[in-house]
């Protein structure tokens, strides 16, 4: 039987992850109550309809054999070591499951043996999960780099997403802070991947990954710029299909004289995650929001530094401005922009009818008219200043079950 030292230091090995967020509550069950949310391990996730689902999140074992330097993992490193075995992690989830604590898992391993064993062993725990236990619930399992490409193939098609984790966005980066890595081992089996979920398309089916594969990035570990990352992310998108590039920002939670001494700051991976959003779902290139060599602006959002860069192009017609350009106005989300062009083939939109449609018009007031009236600032200086004191409200955090509605919207929507 699994004990609780051991699930305590599988799971607290896993948190570094972000591809889901924790919980992070601490409340145990009491006598005569139901539900424990203190398990090791619980967080959450959301599905494509909004949903927040509760997921396991653990590592079969953090016993590694590669040394890299941002890793607590890494083999150098003087902590306590465990690992379970796949009969183990399925009376796990199972036991979990029928609590209902969890709705799905998040599995990953260090690399214990060979990466061929270690990817051999988190297949069979899937395999068994799907086929012994008959477990249909979600499940994301994270790829092992130089693993072979058949089993990798065999767990893609029991499971309903994978990850490889690019870590760092530069191959000299990977050379020097994670040697036994390379840019190839992990854009290989991405790739293979791709090239099996398309198959799946053009026959009309879904067996491979049917939720898509995502990376993570690390952020502040190496110096690479956020216009290096974000075309580096540009890339992945359009080159692997990718549904999601998660960032995560450095946490010096290990010593080394090659890795900073401080972190990177909530703030730049905020701006990194809402420039994401302006690529993914806005029509903006990477050339527009940040030049290669430059890092995001911290008193901006992406949208509204690119706004004051191209002051030029505003202010709109909100009821004549085109889809595309009502996208780039701050303050208007896609949403919004879509809920606009409907609205106006029956009616001439005014300021009072945009409020209505939580339009952000605190920002969107300085780029935009309503049937030629305009209510913004009349100069440069004082949309800057205005859109500095609207931008002080916001506050840098990853969502939470427990975030305010108009941050868990803005989160979701990606409106800015």
């Amino acid at each position: 039987m699994l004990d609780e030292t051991t699930l305590e230091i599988l799971t607290e090995s896993a948190k570094y992850d972000v591809s889901c967020s924790s919980s992070g509550s601490a409340r145990a069950n009491k006598k005569g109550g139901m539900g424990n949310g203190s398990y090791g391990g619980i967080c959450h996730s959301f599905t494509p309809d909004g949903r927040c689902i509760s997921l396991l999140k653990i590592l079969m074992s953090n016993e590694c054999l590669y040394d890299c330097e941002y890793c607590p993992n890494r083999k150098s490193a003087d902590v306590p070591r465990a690992h379970i075995t796949p009969d183990e992690v399925c009376a796990l989830v199972m036991n979990f499951y029928k609590r209902n604590y969890i709705e799905g898992l998040f599995l990953s391993s260090a690399v214990f043996d060979t990466p061929d064993r270690t990817m051999e062993l988190l297949t069979e725990t899937v395999a068994k999960l799907r086929k012994v236990y008959n477990f249909n619930g979600y499940i994301h399992l994270k790829g092992i780099p130089h693993a072979d490409p058949v089993t990798v193939m065999r767990a893609a098609r029991l499971v309903d997403r994978m990850s490889y984790n690019i870590e760092l966005p530069s191959e000299q980066s990977l050379k020097l802070l994670a040697p036994q890595k390379t840019k190839n081992s992990l854009l290989m089996p991405m790739r293979g991947l791709k090239e099996a979920i398309d198959r799946d398309r053009e026959a009309k089916r879904r067996k491979v990954l049917p939720a898509g594969q995502t990376t993570q990035m690390i952020i502040g570990a190496s110096p690479e710029s956020d216009g290096q990352i974000l075309k580096l992310s540009e890339a992945l998108y359009r080159n692997m299909d990718l549904k999601r590039v998660y960032y995560s920002s450095y946490i010096p939670v290990v010593k080394s004289s090659l890795l900073p001494s401080v972190g990177a700051g909530l703030l730049r991976e905020h701006r990194l995650y809402q420039a994401d959003w302006l690529i993914r779902f806005y029509g903006f290139s990477v050339d527009e929001i940040c030049a290669e060599n430059e890092n995001l602006s911290p008193e901006y959002d992406p949208k509204c530094a690119w706004a004051l860069r191209n002051m030029h192009l505003f202010p709109v017609e909100i009821n004549t401005a085109p889809l595309e350009m009502l996208l780039r106005v701050p303050g208007i989300g896609a949403k919004s922009a879509y809920r606009i062009t409907e609205a106006r083939k029956f009616t001439r939109l005014g300021f009072e009818n945009l409020a209505k449609m939580r339009i952000v018009l605190k920002r969107a007031r300085h780029f935009i008219t309503c049937n030629g009236k305009f209510y913004g600032s009349g100069s440069l200086a004082q949309v800057k200043t205005a859109l500095l004191i609207a931008g002080k409200s916001e506050v840098n955090e990853q969502l939470s079950m427990f975030s305010e509605a108009s941050t868990a919207v803005s989160a979701l929507t990606g409106e800015l």
